[in-house]
C-alpha cells in the first residue's frame, strides 16, 4: 500500500515518476482523437548531443545526458530546421508513452482559440457575460476575452499549490486531483469559476492564474457547441500526424481540465512546437492564423514583474504562452514539475521536454533548463 499513488501524493516524489505517464490509470479522461491518417515523418537527422556541456547555475558543468537525468527528465526531443536531431527517453518512458503536460495544456488550448478567432467565432472585446450569462454575477462578468487570454483580469485567484484553502487547491479538488472536502463535497471546475470575485480593474499587469484557461475553454465550448477535446481533435490533432490519441483529465461533469490536464506523447508535443515555429501551418493547412502566432511572440515586459521576471528578465506573457526574451521572440509553453515546449524562430529550433521534478516550482531548475536549451542551440550552430 505504501507504494500506491493516491489523491494525496500522486504528483509528489517518488510517485510522480510513475503517475505522470499513467494519468489515464488514475483519473477519468476524454480522448483527443488523432484521426485515421498516417503518423507524420519527423525526418530523423541525428546529432550527437549527449556530451554537450551544460554549465548550470552553481558553476558546475555537466554533459547534457547527465544534466537531463539529474534534472528528472523523462524525455527530450530536439527539432532543428524541421528535423528531429536528438531524442532521448528516461524513467521507463517510450515514444508511445503519454505524459502529463501540466500548464503546457494552457498553451495548447490557446492554439485552438486562435483558430476559432480566425473563423470569427471568438470576439476578443466582448464581456464574457455576454457570451456566458451564468458569469454575470462572477468576477469575470465584465472581463474581456483579450484580457483573460493574457492573464490580465482583475479576478482573485490564489495560485498556491497544494495549500489548503487556496483557489488552486479548490481547482485540484474540483478536477478530481485531490480528495473532496468531507464537509463541502466536491465542486466542479465551473463552480469554482463562478465563485471568484473581482478585486481590481481588468486589464492591469500580468498575474498568473490557472483558472483563466478554464474560463476561456468554457467560452470556446459555449460558442462552438462542443467540448474542448473534440475542438482540439478536429482543429489540430487530426492534422499534425500525431503518434496517438491524446487526452484531458475531466471533472465529475466531464469538463476537461484545460489549465493542466492534457496528456500526449513527446513526439506530439514536438509537433505542436513545430506547428508554432511554422507560423501555425502544416502542409497546406493553416491551423492557427499567423496573426495569432505573432501575438504570442509579442508581449510587454513592463506588465511582467516578479517573481516571473526572475527566470525571464526580459520576458512577457501573451495568449497563454511565455515569452522568454521579448527582443528575441523565443517563446515556450511551461508546466510545473518541468514540462516545456520551447520555440525559437531565430534558430529554427523546437525543444520538447517532459519531466517529473521533485517539486512544483524550482526556479534553479527552470533557469538551468534554459541554460541547457542554449547549450543545445550553440552545439547545433543555431
Amino acid at each position: 500500500p505504501d507504494k500506491r499513488p493516491s489523491l494525496l501524493n500522486w504528483d509528489l516524489p517518488p510517485y510522480n515518476r510513475w503517475s505522470f505517464q499513467n494519468m489515464h490509470r488514475l483519473f477519468p479522461t476524454a480522448d483527443v482523437f488523432r484521426g485515421t491518417g498516417p503518423e507524420s515523418d519527423l525526418r530523423d537527422d541525428p546529432a550527437d548531443l549527449d556530451k554537450t556541456p551544460v554549465t548550470v547555475e552553481s558553476g558546475d558543468t555537466l554533459d547534457l545526458s547527465q544534466f537531463l537525468q539529474t534534472a528528472y527528465a523523462d524525455g527530450i526531443l530536439v527539432m532543428h530546421r524541421g528535423r528531429a536531431v536528438y531524442e532521448r527517453y528516461f524513467n521507463d518512458m517510450a515514444p508511445h508513452s503519454l505524459h502529463l503536460s501540466q500548464s503546457v495544456a494552457k498553451s495548447v488550448t490557446a492554439l485552438v482559440a486562435g483558430g476559432m478567432w480566425a473563423d470569427g467565432l471568438l470576439d476578443l472585446d466582448a464581456p464574457l457575460a455576454d457570451i456566458i450569462p451564468e458569469l454575470g454575477h462572477s468576477g469575470y462578468a465584465d472581463a474581456k476575452l483579450d484580457q483573460v487570454l493574457d492573464m490580465r483580469s482583475g479576478v482573485r485567484f490564489t495560485e498556491d499549490y497544494n495549500t489548503p484553502g487556496s483557489d488552486m487547491t479548490r481547482i485540484d479538488i474540483a478536477s478530481g486531483w485531490r480528495p473532496a472536502d468531507p464537509h463541502h463535497g466536491r465542486p466542479t471546475i465551473r463552480d469554482v469559476i463562478l465563485s471568484l470575485p473581482k478585486i481590481q480593474p481588468h486589464g492591469g499587469a500580468f498575474n498568473y492564474r490557472s483558472i483563466e484557461t478554464d474560463t476561456v475553454a468554457w467560452v470556446m465550448e459555449r460558442v462552438a457547441g462542443t467540448d474542448l477535446a473534440t475542438l482540439l481533435g478536429t482543429r489540430i490533432w487530426q492534422h499534425i500526424g500525431a503518434t496517438r490519441d491524446a487526452n484531458f483529465t475531466v471533472d465529475a461533469e466531464a469538463t476537461a481540465l484545460a489549465d493542466g490536464g492534457f496528456n500526449a506523447t513527446l513526439r506530439d508535443y514536438a509537433r505542436l512546437g513545430q506547428l508554432v515555429l511554422d507560423d501555425g501551418r502544416t502542409g497546406d493547412r493553416q491551423l492557427v492564423p499567423q496573426a495569432w502566432i505573432d501575438q504570442m511572440r509579442s508581449g510587454d515586459p513592463s506588465l511582467f514583474g516578479a517573481p516571473w521576471s526572475e527566470n525571464f528578465p526580459n520576458g512577457a506573457y501573451r495568449r497563454f504562452w511565455w515569452i522568454r526574451d521579448a527582443d528575441r521572440g523565443d517563446i515556450c509553453a511551461r508546466g510545473v514539475f518541468g514540462q516545456f515546449i520551447y520555440v525559437d524562430p531565430e534558430s529554427d529550433l523546437v525543444i520538447a521536454l517532459v519531466s517529473s521534478w521533485p517539486d512544483y516550482l524550482i526556479g534553479e531548475y527552470t533557469r538551468n533548463t534554459m541554460r541547457a536549451f542554449d547549450a543545445i542551440r550553440d552545439a547545433l550552430g543555431a
